[in-house]
């Protein structure tokens, strides 16, 4: 018997040189696609045809060659498609109900594929018919309502979610797709709320709710209705949305853990350590883990939107292992938005446990400082960028709320951070300004950086907390920092403005001159601050040359820097004050070089007598809020 070959719905025995045969369900959409109306020979085709498997790669490719006179002349019949796609959604017959859904998937895809420079309008009345749009949606929106509340099959709810996330990922800026304006209007929040709200819903449908709810948040952001706000808000305070953020977060920490110790044994291992850095790179591609966008985008939302979200941010659960789980495979979807990929089912049902005093807890705060740091090692490549931007942009957010400045300065916490330091967020901060001085310098993550630190030793400031953590090796990053943009001026003014930078830098050093007796753990921090400043000075000494050169001439960089020198005003004065004084006390003891605890000496002795000049407060911020 010849064998069978099936492609783009035909039907070809290899064998024979026979014109090749097409299935039926592509011979009904050829008929949809003819002038005439398909039911008027046939009565039941409709109802044949949603019995029918379908077809996407041929229906979406007919729908992109249509012309555009051929749109006009079979525009009926596309309607009259639509229409009864969504009438099947209402049918008692399963297998109607799955055809119909995957047969609209094709229709939004194929559409907007084909009209990409189309107006809204156009698109809407090729799918629909522009005076029948509102009612058409309407009973769109109502049928899915009632697929996701219903006591239908889990499949069934897996196919509405992928159905509305094809149609809101349809176009690149989601503001420009108009359909949605009636998916807003006929709101389906409520079913979103009550997906996440139960434990095995959320298990089944989790990943795809929140994503779906991230996405449509971003429409007309600014301009949607107060009751949709009102709504929005109590879907992102959801505890549920909380686990399936921090669920998603904690299976990319695994993944990485796994690679990583993967990464550190065996044979690859071995030869790693004989040849030194030959398989580098190739063990930074072994350690990738796809990043998730989707779920970042989706905490940003919910922290930006409703503050009240620090308390589900902090709320604390059992660490799962959730490397014994098994992974149950993702069914297949008509759209993968983003281009992530949702944790597993098994992982996502998880209950919320009782707490067990014996057992390590977490938080979904702690969990994402763990993806922070991973993300943030390596920024090499667009997409890993962008993730670590998002983590930035989270991270500022949480700064600036005080209920998260307090847990995260408690030290009480009692949550196992797999990072070098409890001080997580200054740590980060710090790894970041070491790790990503290079050629394609990201000036806007510095400018982020260098603002969460600030925002964090204000709260520091305000409520007197003495933080344990070695101050030094953030001071020596920052000035190392200088050092670069020094090293780099030409190529980076070409590009960004590093004066702007720089002011933030010397402001940094100006906070814990000015105010580190609020906050420094010891007086003999301050020693050690001195020490640094003095230690370092010819990097001041050359930043001050720097932009005292460009702000006594005419050029685009002037006044920016002009506001660096007056910020050097205190860094200047201690390293004036100290320089002196230490060379007059090594050429009287005939010491060519000091050791760190006589300089520290020296300065202890003479640092009363320096004169300062106290910025205040409201100068400081003044300066750190014109980052965005």
């Amino acid at each position: 018997m010849s064998q069978v070959e099936k492609k783009a719905g035909l039907l070809r025995r290899t064998s024979s040189s026979k014109k090749p045969l097409k299935e039926k369900v592509v011979l009904m959409y050829d008929e949809i696609f003819a002038k005439e109306d398909p039911a008027k020979n046939n009565p039941r085709f409709w109802d044949e045809l949603f019995l029918m498997k379908v077809n996407l790669e041929y229906l979406e490719s007919k729908l992109e060659s249509v012309d555009g006179e051929e749109v006009q002349r079979i525009q009926d019949n596309i309607n009259s498609l639509f229409h009864h796609c969504v009438q099947a959604l209402g049918e008692e017959h399963q297998i109607k109900v799955v055809n119909a859904l995957q047969t609209l998937c094709a229709l939004f895809r194929g559409v907007h594929q084909k009209n990409k420079s189309a107006s809204g309008f156009d698109i809407i009345n090729m799918l629909m018919g522009f005076d029948k749009a509102e009612q058409r949606m309407k009973d769109l929106m109502e049928r899915l309502d009632s697929l996701l509340c219903g006591d239908g099959s889990e499949s069934l709810k897996s196919l509405c979610l992928k159905l509305l996330l094809c149609l809101v990922t349809v176009t690149d800026n989601i503001s420009q797709n108009t359909i949605l304006e009636y998916v807003m209007i006929n709101s389906i929040f409520e079913a979103i709320l009550q997906i996440l709200s139960d434990v095995s819903s959320r298990g089944q449908h989790g990943y795809d709710a929140v994503v779906l709810l991230a996405l449509l948040v971003n429409y007309r952001k600014y301009e949607v209705c107060t009751y949709t706000v009102i709504e929005l808000l109590g879907c992102f305070l959801s505890q549920g949305m909380g686990m399936v953020v921090h669920q998603a977060l904690t299976e990319y920490n695994r993944q990485y853990k796994d690679k990583e110790e993967e990464n550190q044994g065996g044979f690859f291992s071995t030869l790693t350590s004989m040849v030194g850095s030959m398989f580098i790179a190739d063990a930074d591609e072994k350690l990738s883990v796809q990043t998730n966008e989707a779920i970042l985008l989706a905490l940003y939302e919910a922290v930006h939107l409703n503050r009240n979200f620090i308390t589900v941010l902090a709320q604390s659960h059992p660490e799962i292992d959730i490397a014994a789980t098994p992974i149950t495979p993702t069914p297949t979807t008509p759209t993968t938005p983003l281009g992530t990929t949702p944790p597993s089912l098994d992982m996502m049902s998880n209950p919320e446990l009782p707490l067990d005093p014996n057992l390590q807890t977490s938080n979904l705060l702690i969990t994402f400082l763990k993806y922070a740091s991973i993300v943030m090692q390596d920024t090499k490549d667009e997409h890993r960028l962008n993730s670590a931007r998002l983590c930035l942009i989270i991270l500022t957010c949480i700064a600036e709320d005080q209920y998260a400045d307090a847990f995260l300065h408690d030290d009480n916490m009692n949550f196992r951070v797999n990072l070098h330091r409890m001080e997580i967020n200054v740590y980060l901060m710090v790894e970041f300004i070491v790790t990503h001085m290079m050629k394609d310098f990201p000036m806007d993550l510095y400018l982020r950086c260098v603002q969460i630190i600030h925002k964090l030793l204000c709260y520091q400031k305000k409520c007197r907390i003495r933080l344990h953590y070695t101050w030094r090796e953030l001071w020596s990053a920052l000035i190392n920092l200088l050092k670069f943009l020094l090293s780099n001026e030409t190529t980076l003014l070409a590009k960004h403005n590093i004066f702007h930078l720089a002011l933030l830098v010397v402001n940094l050093f100006n906070m814990f001159i000015t105010y580190g007796d609020t906050f420094l753990p010891t007086s003999n921090s301050y020693d050690e601050l001195y020490y640094e400043i003095v230690r370092m000075h010819q990097v001041f000494d050359n930043l001050y040359c720097m932009v005292l050169r460009v702000s006594t001439n005419t050029g685009q960089w002037k006044e920016a820097a002009s506001k660096v020198t007056h910020a050097l005003v205190n860094v200047r004065a201690i390293i004036n004050h100290f320089n002196p004084k230490i060379e007059s006390y090594a050429a009287t003891n005939h010491i060519s070089q000091l050791s760190e605890e006589q300089v520290r000496s020296i300065s202890l002795n003479v640092r009363k007598n320096v004169s300062l000049n106290t910025l205040s407060q409201d100068v400081l911020l003044k300066e750190f809020s014109t980052i965005s």
